[in-house]
């Protein structure tokens, strides 16, 4: 077995034991989601104060609520369509706060530049979940591209604990505006196939009328 494997077993059976403790308080899991946007809130604080190693710390805590309040959902059976919405859109709230978090702190500091890239890089956050949301509406499914939330929660505590903010959100700020790109051309793609699948039999049954 190697240590990876053993790192998650351990891991996975430490997460196992939280979400039952939390199953038996019977603790709501809006409720979680709830806490983890609290918590979000606090490492925003401390990244507009510049406490950069303090808010990753911070971050990775609010990412355990992250991960349980859909499994607490399932072992309640309080799995709901509003919880769903609930979680994604507090989720928004999460990323943005943080982001807004860094805006003061370049902003304090005079960095204009970083200012920009911030203000780039959370524009692509919330582009990354609106394109998704909106093709949605039109295709069955838009899951493609790599800057989803969790990569971007993780490159935001790897920038924060290794004091390497701007290259972050530097990768952020490209991949996150490629991943919208993918996002547009995979649903034209899509939504024109199930257009010419539409008109394919119409067609042939006009054939045939002939």
């Amino acid at each position: 077995m190697t240590y990876t494997r053993a790192i998650g077993i351990v891991f996975g059976k430490v997460i196992h034991w939280i979400v039952r403790g939390l199953a038996l308080s019977r603790i709501h899991p809006n409720v979680l989601t709830f806490i983890g946007l609290l918590i979000n809130v606090g490492a925003a604080a401390l990244l507009a104060t510049g406490q950069f190693r303090w808010a990753g710390a911070v971050i990775i805590g609010a990412g355990l609520f992250d991960m349980v309040d859909g499994r607490v959902a399932r072992e309640t059976n309080r799995v709901t369509r509003f919880g769903g919405f609930f979680d994604s859109v507090l989720d928004r709230y999460s990323d943005l706060g943080l982001l807004i978090g860094l805006l003061v702190w370049y902003g304090s500091i005079n960095r204009f530049g970083y200012v920009v890239l911030t203000a780039i890089s959370m524009t692509a956050s919330v582009m990354i979940s609106y394109t998704r949301a909106r093709a949605e509406n039109t295709i069955p499914q838009c899951k493609v591209g790599f800057m989803e939330r969790p990569e971007r929660v993780v490159l935001l505590i790897i920038g924060a604990l290794f004091d390497r903010m701007a290259p972050v959100l530097w990768v952020i700020a490209v991949m996150g505006n490629l991943t919208v790109i993918h996002r547009m051309v995979f649903t034209w793609q899509e939504t024109k196939r199930l257009e010419e699948a539409q008109l394919r039999p119409a067609g042939r049954t006009a054939t045939r009328a002939e």
